[in-house]
């Protein structure tokens, strides 16, 4: 029989979600009392921006996830200076403000880019575009295979220390020892990561809008905003939202399926592994992939720095709106961050708990509810809770709390996603154990979970936390002049045609994302070794 106070945090938690994403969805819908759903899905371009949103999802998740599998798997074998760094790159690009990474991959891969300067003085001619879907997949792939990478080489850390010495004395090397050995760690986190890249790609937004090619190269989350925010068309927006949502929950289910969790052994963290005694060739190999990850990832990001430090840079600076900006982001991201992880915490001990008491239905329809707002815009999501709160306050005087909320649940599936994993994994081996010598609540809290779960978590808050912060969807609705973020700052700055002092913004954004993004980190393994001691 289930305890309820082990279920009862979970349960409000997923409610509330539930009715802030259906109060949405209720106040579009009641503003479309007819909805003639034949004769729009008739319409030759829904069935356009549908298979095109299938399709550069596929794509874009095919090669971000295909290529982080050998990425992951050489990054987990070497060890090098830097290391350390990169993977902290790569957990933040799919957080990274998109106008940031757009910037950096215009500046590399442009017309007028470092690549096409280059190719000019050789004689030669860069004829690649970047607009279009071969634009979007670039920038797909750069914003989704980093992250997936990270998230891979966090499943294939682990794999017990004692398997991996046995593995080694029995000299299973090369494909074996992949296939036996580190590949059903991968396999369990392979759904959530292709499962929370296709829902990332399909419901792109600003990538797609800034590197699309026109009507040929819409997605279905693009068509939303131009039937809501240019011809105010909520029938439409609405149909097209709930449209996205049915695709989306489909194939939500059908990951849920595929996951399979695999149960762990308890593992010795004091043995110590021999030498590696890899072959040339293994070296190379890992080095390829390696040095590859990095040439994809590190020179856009050196173009932001690059590019930012120009005459326009000191001018902007000097601004008090981009430092009251920056404070309205930091505020912004500082109270979404706590109650996404607040509320995913709930869910996630809740769905745990479920797991291991048989009720797999249950724990994977917890879960779910957290993964609503991947397959619900964030505009959608915007303009709905707009109009219901429009009719009790001046939402344009007082955007803070929309802001908020719509900040949140964009934040809470990273957090689901991250923590998910490893929470259960650590269930699987302790908990009968905790159990026995009667250790729960807060004591369990505290001598178990945060020991042992501190870097997820420090990745969950951290990753929550630089997502509000370059967030540009729901302040871009309901944002002004008296209040506005460093991204919507960031906007204005390029839609005047101020690239130079853009850039320097674009500067001061990914400096912002990537700090906090460390600093967060640094508090929390601080924090830890403070307890232990």
């Amino acid at each position: 029989m289930l305890n309820p106070s082990r279920t009862w945090p979970g349960v409000i938690s997923a409610s509330l979600i539930a009715v802030l994403i259906s109060a949405a969805l209720f106040s579009l819908l009641s503003q479309a009392p007819s909805l003639d759903v034949a004769s729009l899905w008739r319409d030759p371009y829904l069935q356009h921006v549908t298979v095109f949103s299938f399709k550069q999802a596929f794509l874009s998740t095919l090669l971000s996830v295909g290529l982080a599998i050998p990425v992951a798997h050489a990054l987990s074998r070497r060890e090098f200076k830097g290391k350390a760094l990169l993977l902290k790159l790569f957990s933040m690009t799919l957080v990274l403000p998109v106008l940031v990474g757009v910037f950096g991959l215009l500046a590399i891969y442009g017309k007028s880019g470092v690549l096409a300067d280059t190719m000019s003085l050789l004689g030669l001619e860069w004829d690649v575009s970047i607009y279009g879907l071969s634009g979007i997949l670039l920038a797909h792939v750069f914003f989704n295979l980093p992250f997936s990478a990270q998230l891979l080489v966090q499943a294939l850390e682990q794999i017990p220390a004692d398997q991996r010495r046995l593995a080694q004395q029995l000299g299973m090397r090369g494909w074996h020892q992949f296939r036996l050995l580190e590949w059903p760690y991968l396999r369990q986190q392979l759904p959530h990561a292709i499962g929370l890249v296709f829902m990332l790609c399909f419901t792109s937004f600003a990538t797609v809008m800034a590197l699309g090619g026109g009507p040929s190269a819409t997605t279905i989350e693009l068509a939303i905003y131009q039937a809501i925010r240019f011809d105010f068309d909520l029938q439409t927006g609405a149909l097209l939202a709930l449209w996205q949502l049915l695709l989306c929950g489909i194939f939500h289910l059908v990951v849920q399926r595929m996951t399979k969790p695999v149960s762990l052994q308890g593992k010795d963290s004091h043995i110590v592994l021999p030498k590696r005694c890899d072959t040339r060739a293994e070296q190379v190999w890992d080095a390829i992939w390696i040095s590859f990850s990095a040439l994809l990832v590190l020179p856009p990001l050196a173009m932001v720095l690059l590019s930012g430090i120009n005459p326009s840079a000191l001018t902007v600076l000097t601004q008090s709106a981009l430092w009251q900006a920056t404070a309205n982001s930091l505020s912004l991201a500082l109270g979404s961050a706590i109650c996404a992880f607040v509320l995913g915490a709930s869910i996630i001990l809740t769905s745990r708990f479920w797991r291991i008491s048989g009720h797999t239905k249950r724990a994977d329809g917890i879960e779910m509810t957290a993964s609503l707002i991947l397959v619900v815009p964030s505009v959608v999501l915007g303009t709905g809770l707009f109009l219901m709160l429009r009719e009790h306050m001046d939402v344009f005087s007082s955007p803070y709390l929309l802001i908020l909320a719509v900040n949140t649940l964009m934040a809470l599936p990273y957090v689901v996603k991250v923590l998910s994993q490893p929470a259960y994994q650590l269930a699987q081996q302790y908990h009968s154990l905790c159990n026995s010598l009667g250790i729960k609540g807060i004591n369990r809290l505290r001598l178990v979970e945060w020991r042992a779960l501190k870097k997820p978590i420090a990745r969950a808050f951290a990753v929550s936390f630089v997502l509000s912060t370059g967030d540009l969807g729901a302040i871009a609705l309901v944002g002004s002049q008296d209040f506005q973020t460093l991204p919507l700052y960031l906007f204005h700055l390029m839609g005047s045609y101020q690239m130079d002092a853009a850039a320097a913004a674009s500067l001061v954004l990914f400096a912002l994302s990537l700090g906090s993004y460390a600093l967060i980190e640094t508090l929390f393994t601080r924090k830890s070794h403070a307890a232990r001691q």
